[in-house]
């Protein structure tokens, strides 16, 4: 398949066990997908790379509460605790992650003043990371996607990579959510509704 690539989403120390965002069971698809990786011409790891005091964290917003909702100049946006600190430990890919089948390792949500769960796109849907381009130049158009997390980070690349007119399969088997107030549902009826393959 020389027009796929395997596109695998922030499995990064923060996003497991004992990561400042943990996801349950985030670290146990790390053996799958490394074993994926072989069936793929080209593989992209994407990194979650904030800055310190990153606008989407609640410690920036004196009285709010992790995992409460505000408005930002681009939308709604979930504030979290700080996680994935530029050159931090929990930044860091999971250690057990095959990063050496890695063609590119796109980081995202570097801009501390908007978020970015998406690969291709900053939290407004406007602002590109470029990675559409790479994948074009390279002549890939079927993508399949895994890694943390299915209802955020997955999701929104998914739904993103389908809209840019990608063939797109997420392997849930090699993802997990967080699943909050009923986020896992809505990931999952919107990217069936943008016509992702969800396996």
């Amino acid at each position: 398949m020389p027009d796929s690539a395997l596109i695998v989403i922030d499995v990064q120390n923060d996003f497991c066990p004992g990561g400042a965002l943990a996801v349950e069971g985030g670290d146990a698809i790390v053996p799958g997908i490394n074993a994926l990786m072989a069936e793929f011409p080209a593989v992209v790891l994407t990194q979650d790379w904030h800055p310190e005091g990153h606008s989407s964290f609640a410690s920036g917003h004196p009285g709010a509460e992790p995992f409460s909702m505000i408005d930002m100049p681009y939308g709604p946006q979930v504030l979290w605790p700080d996680h994935c600190i530029q050159g931090s430990g929990g930044a860091e890919f999971h250690a057990d992650l095959d990063t050496t089948r890695a063609d590119l390792i796109l980081r995202k949500g570097y801009n501390p003043r908007i978020d970015s769960y998406s690969a291709f796109f900053e939290n407004d849907h406007t602002t590109p990371t470029g990675l559409e381009g790479y994948l074009r130049t390279r002549g890939i158009e079927k993508l399949t996607m895994v890694g943390l997390a299915t209802d955020y980070c997955v999701n929104f690349s998914a739904v993103d990579a389908a809209r840019l007119g990608f063939t797109v399969t997420v392997r849930t088997d090699l993802c997990r959510a967080i699943d909050l107030d009923g986020s896992l549902k809505a990931a999952m009826d919107g990217m069936r509704g943008a016509g992702v393959v969800v396996d």
